[in-house]
């Protein structure tokens, strides 16, 4: 085989070698990415409303973050500090909910009148959420309190495994990192002249809680896209770059022949 054959088949699986790394790579880093595990917490949808509204309609939303267990059981602890006059609990398919009360040391007051008793835990059993799954637990609130401006709801989530995960750690000030397992939290803020109250305020919370949800999806979704995005671009130069030292090496190796 004369030199100059030589040199032109080097150079052939050069760029040969170039055209595989580059989707190669591509493949290596998709499934780096497809392995890092999603995080989700259990929450309150929507996460704010304005203090001392009366009946406000929210959802618990409890993800299922094990691989092989379901969730069976999720118990919702209340605030007794600063009390929830009463709850009414909207049916899930599957499951059943019990509401406990506990009688309060000094009564509110309420739109009603005063209240002696306050919701004290919901508990959700019965159904099931399977592993990649979550379920919302919606719950009509009355009244709520006016003075704080954050209530915690204290969480256990139960799996079929036996595994009991507790949504309890105070939420992060603003500028720190989340605790591991953060209670799902309701921010109250400054009662406005359109805050909704009674019947009409289940429709407005309904529709928040929705909105809330779209919104939090379609920014996980572009996020996710944008890295994706940048990986590929950055592990598309680099085979490119790679391709082509090869190519460079291997054309020289042919001049040397």
């Amino acid at each position: 085989m004369s030199a100059f054959s030589a040199r032109s088949l080097r150079s052939v699986r050069s760029v040969r070698s170039a055209r595989v790394a580059v989707p190669a790579a591509l493949a290596a880093a998709g499934v780096v990415l497809l392995a890092v595990p999603a995080s989700a917490h259990v929450t309150v949808q929507p996460n704010s409303a304005a203090a001392g509204a009366a009946d406000q309609v929210f959802a618990f939303r409890v993800p299922n973050e094990s691989d092989t267990a379901s969730t069976v059981k999720v118990d919702v602890y209340f605030p007794t500090d600063h009390p929830i006059a009463s709850a009414l609990v909207e049916q899930v398919p599957g499951w059943t909910a019990a509401v406990q009360t506990a009688k309060l040391a000094t009564p509110i007051q309420t739109d009603d009148g005063p209240v002696t008793n306050a919701v004290s835990e919901i508990t959700w059993t019965g159904g099931k959420i399977a592993p990649g799954q979550y379920q919302d637990f919606t719950v009509d609130f009355g009244q709520l309190p006016t003075d704080t401006k954050q209530l915690s709801f204290k969480t256990l989530q139960t799996y079929s495994d036996g595994t009991v995960v507790r949504w309890i750690d105070t939420p992060a000030a603003a500028g720190q990192p989340d605790p591991a397992h953060p209670a799902p939290t309701l921010n109250l803020t400054a009662a406005s002249s359109s805050a909704s109250t009674s019947g009409s305020s289940s429709s407005t919370g309904s529709t928040t809680q929705t909105a809330s949800a779209t919104s939090d999806s379609g920014s996980a979704t572009d996020t996710a896209a944008r890295v994706l995005a940048g990986v590929g671009l950055v592990v598309g130069l680099a085979g490119v770059v790679f391709g082509f030292l090869g190519w460079r090496r291997g054309g020289r190796r042919g001049s040397a022949a």
